[in-house]
Order: C-alpha cells, then structure tokens, then sequence
C-alpha cells in the first residue's frame, strides 16, 4: 500500500531536512490511476527563479490535473537530480497541502508556494530544475509526476552599477563611463565580481523613450567596466547585462549627462 504522504523539504536549522506532509488517504491498490491526467504545469509563471544571498524567495508551483471524480489536493517540489549517484536535491518546501480551484467539475488547478531558500544553495544549483508533483482525485486515487518540467531555470542574482562624472560636460568631449557587474555567489554568501562579461553602455536622449546601445564592453576580471565616449547631447546613460544561463539580466538606472552650454 502507497504511504498516505509525500516527502518534500523544510529548513531546520539552516540545513535541508526532509518531513512528511499529510495528504488525503488513497485506495489501498498502489497503483496509480490512469484517469487521473496532470495536464500542465508551471513554475514562477514561466520565469527564471532568480535568488540573492540573503533574501527568501517564493516560487509558485501552479499544476492543472483532471479526474472525472475532480481533484482534491495536490502536493509538489522543485528537484535537481544528483549528478554524481542516486537521489534528488529538493528545494521548496510547503507546510501545507496545496489550495486547489476548479476549473470544472473534473479540471482544477492547484497551486502551491514553494521556498527558495539561499542558505542551503550552492553555485552548481544555478542551473534546470525539474518540478514534481502528487495529485489526489475526490475517489482518493491518485497520480503523479516525478520530472514533469525541465526548463526551471535557477539564476544567481545579478547586480549592475553606473557612474558618469563629471557633471556636466562640454559637447563634444570625451565622457567616461564606469560600473561594475557583480552576481550572487552562494558558496560564500556575498556578491563577487563577474569576469569577462559582455555588457552594453546605452544610451536615452532627454525626453525620449527608449535606449540605444552606443557600444558593448567586456568586463575585467573583477567585473569592472570602463569606457570613453563622446558627450554630444544630453542624457541618461546606463549599462545593460542580457544575463546568462546561470545569471539574472539587469540594467542600472540612467544616470543624467548635461551639456555645457
């Protein structure tokens, strides 16, 4: 007989540790049924999880299932599979089972908020995640699916600073701009430079709408950045990371250049 729980992972102590979540008793037969058909699921509404160092994050883990009896609840998980022997890393933890709403009387989707936690990551975790799930139709039979998403990306938080002195500037002259791109980093729990990227100074004349890149630069291996170019006309200028796999894209906010009259 299937055990009336499901595992998944709660913190204790700032380390994972696994606990039982009660979910509604199934029939005896430990055997999962086929008319019970998990349909979709979604995780942070299709975005990458992006994560910091220090501050918790939540993920909601959104699965429509369909049993001609309707569904009951639902528990879920994010989980990495080990890349060295058996087993998953979990993340996401939830002390209770998920609220379900109906779509029909056979359709509902559930919906359960999962805990990123940057204590217990670690820069390998920066990478796809797989998202499973547990599902209880009103007969009390039940389905599931172990890896049933495969584009979860995990990213490392990314940090983008801008400096444009001095202020202002004679048309014409040579403008230096600075910044430094840094990301999270999960072993050590601060932010640290992030080498050799390429990142784009742009551009947005006073007064209009949207930015132009200028030109793209690559960091030093302190994440530094550094360019000259001339000031022509007035404006906000800013630097524009598209991101990595790995790590989140950011822009700083413009900072305002003004021309000498």
């Amino acid at each position: 007989m299937r055990a009336t729980a499901i595992a998944t992972v709660a913190v204790a102590s700032g380390a994972l540790a696994l606990s039982a979540l009660a979910v509604p008793a199934v029939a005896a037969d430990d055997v999962p049924d086929p008319a019970l058909v998990i349909e979709k699921v979604v995780v942070n509404e299709g975005r990458p999880i992006v994560v910091g160092v220090k501050t918790d994050k939540i993920a909601m883990l959104a699965v429509t299932a369909s049993h001609p009896s309707g569904i009951q609840g639902m528990i879920g998980s994010l989980r990495l599979a080990k890349k060295t022997g058996p087993g998953y890393k979990i993340i996401g933890s939830s002390e209770e089972e998920a609220p379900c709403y109906r779509a029909s009387a056979t359709t509902s989707t559930c919906e359960l908020p999962l805990g990123i936690y940057p204590s217990n990551l670690r820069n390998e975790d920066a990478t796809r995640w797989t998202a499973g799930a547990w599902v209880v139709s009103n007969k009390n039979t039940w389905n599931e699916c172990d890896q049933c998403l495969t584009a979860v990306q995990l990213q490392r938080l990314g940090k983008l600073t801008v400096s444009a002195p001095p202020k202002p500037v004679k048309k014409g002259t040579p403008l230096t701009v600075t910044g430094k791109l840094t990301r999270a980093n999960w072993d050590t729990k601060k932010y640290a430079g992030y080498a050799g990227q390429p990142v784009k100074l742009q551009f947005r004349k006073k007064g209009g709408a949207k930015y132009m890149t200028v030109k793209t630069v690559k960091g030093s291996g302190t994440g530094a950045l550094k360019t000259t170019t001339p000031a022509r006309t007035e404006g906000h200028w800013r630097w524009s990371f598209a991101g990595t796999e790995t790590t989140s894209a950011v822009n700083t906010p413009g900072t305002l250049v003004k021309i000498k009259k």
